[in-house]
């Protein structure tokens, strides 16, 4: 066990190493132009200056804040509403094709509606992300009822169990592994929405710190607001797998096994 998990950190942090070992040498080679891609030994200076200087903490903080809170909004009814699909084949039905045309439009193109909604402020930033993920957690949560042994329903029934205890019984735990796969989704697809929202709506927040670089021409700081954005994912992913390590135990030992 240890030596698979002394492996599995290895292997985590070796990835990225050799990606910047190689940008590194590629820049310092000049094979490809420093002046668009500096060597990332070159962005540390830039990073100390921008926490120093600038508000670069607070632009995590408000982004973060913004990832989290939609997630939460659009996670918890997305989960209630797929094991209700799940449940009940009527509703399921019923909702389909609406889920379906709502999860294919590209949602950067509704964040005008979403402002028109909620105005200009947090809440406009908040609920762009809570609409973006809330149909892709309900279909994945959706798709783990469905994926549940039959036999497991009819047990319950034969108990007398109701439906709500059917929920809370069996189509709950029977999904969490297919929500938990839904939310790692999500969270990824909530912090690609974030950015791209601060981009064109927002005076704070990395993705806003990442444009307004471009505009001005400041690559090594841009570069350090797109390695920021990538440690910020990493981050709350890392999170979310040991919520689910919790959470579902049994997935976990099964996956070792």
């Amino acid at each position: 066990m240890r030596r698979r998990r002394s492996t599995e950190l290895t292997l985590t942090i070796a990835g990225p190493v050799i990606l910047l070992l190689v940008w590194e040498v590629l820049s310092r080679t000049e094979t490809i132009n420093p002046l668009f891609w500096p060597p990332p030994s070159s962005l540390w200076e830039t990073t100390k200056t921008l926490f120093l200087e600038k508000d670069l903490l607070g632009d995590i903080g408000i982004s973060l804040y913004r990832i989290i809170a939609g997630f939460l909004v659009g996670t918890v009814p997305g989960i209630a509403l797929g094991l209700v699909m799940g449940l009940f084949w009527p509703m399921r039905i019923f909702l389909m094709p609406l889920a379906s045309a709502i999860y294919a439009v590209p949602k950067i193109a509704v964040l005008p509606l979403v402002i028109i909604m909620f105005g200009i402020g947090e809440l406009s930033k908040i609920m762009i992300v809570a609409i973006s993920i809330f149909f892709l957690v309900a279909l994945n949560t959706m798709s783990g009822v469905l994926a549940i042994d039959t036999q497991f329903r009819d047990v319950a029934r034969n108990l007398g169990a109701s439906r709500w205890e059917l929920f809370w019984t069996v189509a709950l735990p029977g999904s969490l592994p297919a929500i938990f796969t839904g939310m790692r989704l999500s969270l990824g697809f909530a912090l690609v929405v974030i950015v791209g929202t601060e981009f064109l709506a927002a005076d704070k927040g990395i993705g806003f710190m990442i444009w307004q670089s471009y505009q001005t021409l400041r690559i090594q700081q841009m570069f350090v607001g797109l390695v920021i954005t990538g440690i910020m994912g990493w981050a709350l992913t890392l999170l979310l797998d040991l919520i689910e390590q919790v959470v579902v135990p049994w997935r976990t030992a099964g996956e070792e096994a």
